[in-house]
């Protein structure tokens, strides 16, 4: 079950090609919203994109950027500005809402039915 109340959960899947991660897709003409949930520890592999800026919900995040590890938790708000090399782990139970600068960053995932 999700913590995201019935308006954001029917909200169209984005296809994350992360296993234990669900998201919620808003999108818009020129940025994306995620509204994502996290099952299981994911490892995030080391990539670039347009800018990420994340709204922790709760559960935890890290990091590895501009040579750091940084640590965010529920109520943090990260950074990655365009182009920035980052890797990471999200640990399970972890919810935020990501916004992406760019509208083709995740498509729409096909219906499972």
């Amino acid at each position: 079950m999700s913590i995201f109340p019935e308006p954001i959960s029917n909200l169209p899947a984005a296809d994350i090609p992360l296993r234990g991660i669900k998201a919620f897709l808003s999108q818009a003409e020129n940025h994306q919203i995620l509204f994502m949930e996290c099952e299981e520890d994911v490892d995030l592999p080391e990539h670039s994109h347009s800018a990420q800026v994340g709204i922790v919900i709760k559960g935890k995040i890290e990091l590895l950027f501009d040579g750091e590890v940084k640590t965010y938790e529920k109520g943090d708000m990260y950074y990655i500005p365009s182009g920035t090399q980052h890797s990471g782990k999200i640990y399970a139970g972890y919810c935020d809402v990501t916004f992406f600068d760019e509208p083709n960053r995740y498509k729409q995932a096909e219906p499972s039915w």
